[in-house]
């Protein structure tokens, strides 16, 4: 995946990707990655071009190497924030949806600020994987640290708004980021989920 960079800026229509590495997220140090599963965060002009590269050769090689896929399709609902100096999900309007969605966090660590931050983690990734709704919740990655996110599926806004904004242990760390100033540079976005196929760990997240 990382000799791919290259072939990826001359995919049709691909206007922002991200290959990325996951892990379990419960501290967002390299002891958490999982080797075995790896993503591709792509952001289209139209839901055409991205339909057309699964026949890419880059998608083909991808899918000829694995023991399973899992994608999702998503639409923007909200986008706070910078990735790489860019807005990647633009400013959408705020419209009603009711059915399942995604999240995605994604922050840039201050190099003094990383040990308090890793420290900080451990107890909201306990409270996030407790929380009711939520279907399947992933670390990402650019690099092994300092370039960490979360990616995670919710059965609907409500689940996800009742750990964004209702849970103890996540609101404390929300008041300690704006206070310490953890990050160099953040973003949150939330999406309706508009189709899903595929496995991930041998399982449907929307069985």
């Amino acid at each position: 995946m990382a000799r791919d960079r290259r072939s990826l800026r001359r995919v049709p229509g691909l206007q922002f990707a991200k290959l990325l590495g996951t892990g379990d997220g419960r501290t967002f140090t390299v002891t958490d990655a999982d080797l075995s599963h790896w993503a591709l965060l792509g952001v289209w002009a139209q839901p055409a071009d991205a339909a057309a590269f699964r026949h890419h050769d880059v998608s083909r090689r991808w899918v000829a190497r694995s023991t399973e896929h899992l994608r999702v399709r998503l639409r923007p609902l909200a986008s706070q924030g910078r990735w790489a100096g860019r807005e990647p999900f633009g400013q959408p309007t705020a419209s009603r949806w009711d059915g399942p969605v995604a999240a995605i966090t994604r922050a840039r660590l201050r190099p003094s600020r990383a040990v308090a931050f890793w420290r900080a983690a451990p107890p909201v990734a306990a409270a996030l994987q407790a929380h009711d709704g939520l279907l399947l919740s992933l670390g990402i990655g650019e690099a092994p640290v300092g370039l960490q996110g979360t990616f995670s599926l919710w059965r609907d806004g409500r689940s996800l708004r009742g750990f964004a904004y209702g849970d103890p242990v996540h609101d404390e760390v929300i008041r300690r980021t704006r206070e310490l100033d953890w990050y160099a540079e953040e973003l949150f976005a939330r999406f309706a989920v508009e189709d899903v196929t595929g496995t991930f760990d041998g399982r449907e997240p929307f069985p």
